[in-house]
């Protein structure tokens, strides 16, 4: 392999020009995978990509299977200009926040220990999802090992799994990570259990009464849970431990706030902080409760993208001439037991931790709701669930804004889905609907947008609530977050006295 003697070298200043004049060179990319399951004791694997919560239960939790895995600091800005300085032109912000975010990790790495680069070569590997699509995802492996060999760490070990492709994907041989169902399986218990914790976090956090205690209780439930995965403890009973902690946070849930519904690009609605100019804790500074974005939905969606493709192969097949085709049946009955196990898993864990409100996302309804303005076939990004949340939220009054956060030029989700959704709120006048990229730089202006079609909200949360008539004796039960009643009413506050005056009637 050459090495590309066109690229700026790095360094403190910033300024060297020696690169001019030298000759352009074509970089080529070279696989290592030089790790057998010998080397496991040896190997420190690192990993993140999700939220703080959930990276940190997944660590414990592939702990708790013998795997020396570390989760990654959640990523800021000089992760974003370290993948500036040494990725490719052009990136989305996942590339560079993600990609800057392993080669800063070593290279501190390298200053705290004075470790050579040859021994952090040697000695850590970084595991991540792969897969293909009509974005610049499939192109992250490739920009992670440039990034990694221009900051002087050639030869640095990527290793990775197909994030659409179900929990069999063990290695049969003896040279690579085994990515076992047990592996997946235990994943996506920590995935789910994070979503239930941080669903209920975003819920309780915009009315705490003391400040940080929200964060505090949130923090000790992660310790109940690391704990019960390490030592293997049952699950369920350190949720339920996990809902006493967050009883104890004290609420004034008559405050009439917007609520924010964001969805978007997977990880630009997920990510909590510098990603997205930390806009979760920004909407609920200026006002807000959020709805975030769970990850238990792009894993649903996933499974239905794979059921969708099976049924279609079906519908393919002349049904009078072929035999019966047990691979595509085999798929349809795995698809049905993901659907069956992720459903009872998530029933379990949160009726344990009082999550009493929220319902697993039924993709196929959400597919026919969008699919008058969404081809379903139209694969990449998200699918269809952008439109689908913004139809959702309108028709069901679910919430009084929806924001969907990009990266820069993310063709999915920029150049597909909101194109469509210039159509769905041409039919739907009264919804609130805001698009907004983010490119690593531009705060102010991210923030003044998202301030304007706040206020909007605003209003709209304080007239619903003003409209509704408040009851002389508010029972103490409304400030309990484990009291959630469903209703006609977007907005929490208005919920609770809408219950209340239902209830005397």
């Amino acid at each position: 392999m050459s090495s590309c003697s066109g690229i700026k070298p790095h360094d403190d200043s910033n300024t060297s020009l020696s690169y001019l004049g030298t000759e352009k060179t074509q970089w080529r990319d070279t696989i290592n995978k030089s790790y057998t399951r010998a080397d496991k004791k040896d190997t420190i694997m690192l990993f993140g990509g999700t939220t703080i919560l959930q990276d940190k239960l997944m660590m414990a939790a592939v702990r708790s299977l013998g795997e020396n895995y570390v989760a990654l600091p959640n990523p800021d800005f000089e992760s974003f200009r370290k993948g500036k300085a040494f990725g490719n032109r052009g990136q989305c912000n996942p590339t560079y926040f993600t990609v800057g975010n392993l080669v800063k990790y070593l290279q501190n790495l390298q200053k705290e220990t004075g470790m050579s680069s040859e021994e952090i070569v040697q000695k850590y590997l970084f595991v991540t999802a792969g897969g293909c699509g009509p974005c610049r995802f499939g192109m992250y492996i490739t920009e992670y090992r440039k990034a990694l060999k221009d900051a002087g760490f050639e030869g640095f070990r990527i290793m990775s799994f197909q994030h659409n492709e179900g929990i069999f994907q063990a290695e049969n041989d003896k040279e690579s990570i085994n990515f076992s169902p047990t592996f997946f399986i235990t994943m996506i218990k920590a995935a789910i259990i994070g979503d239930i914790i941080n669903l209920l976090t975003y819920k309780i956090r915009p009315y705490e009464v003391e400040k940080g205690s929200t964060d505090k209780a949130v923090e000790r439930c992660y310790e109940i849970l690391a704990n019960a995965f390490i030592q293997k403890k049952n699950l369920v009973l350190a949720m339920w431990r996990c809902r006493k902690v967050l009883e104890k946070v004290t609420l004034d849930r008559l405050q009439p706030k917007a609520k924010v519904m964001i969805m978007g690009e997977f990880w630009a609605a997920m990510t909590e902080g510098d990603g997205n100019y930390n806009l979760h804790r920004f909407l609920e500074s200026e006002g807000a409760e959020c709805i975030p974005q769970p990850v238990m939905n792009r894993l649903m969606l996933s499974i239905w993208e794979a059921e969708y493709a099976a049924k279609k192969v079906e519908d393919l097949e002349d049904k009078e001439m072929k035999n019966i085709d047990f691979s595509n049946v085999k798929t349809k009955v795995m698809i049905k037991l993901a659907k069956a196990a992720i459903k009872t898993y998530f029933t379990l864990y949160a009726k344990a931790a009082g999550l009493h409100d929220y319902e697993i996302p039924n993709i196929e309804e959400l597919s026919k709701l969008s699919k008058v303005y969404y081809p379903l076939d139209a694969e990449g990004g998200e699918g269809h669930l952008e439109v689908a949340h913004l139809l959702e939220s309108v028709k069901h009054n679910l919430s009084h804004l929806v924001i969907s956060v990009k990266p820069f030029g993310c063709m999915p989700s920029s150049a597909v889905s909101d194109g469509i959704q210039s159509l769905v709120t041409s039919h739907y006048p009264s919804a609130n609907f805001l698009s907004i990229e983010t490119s690593g730089e531009g705060a102010a202006n991210f923030y003044s947008r998202v301030q304007m079609a706040l206020f909007k909200a605003k209003q709209s949360a304080k007239e619903e609530f003003e409209a509704l008539e408040m009851p002389e004796n508010v029972p103490d039960k409304v400030h309990n977050y484990l009291y959630q009643p469903k209703g006609e009413m977007a907005g929490s506050a208005a919920q609770l006295i809408h219950s209340l005056e239902t209830q005397s009637l």
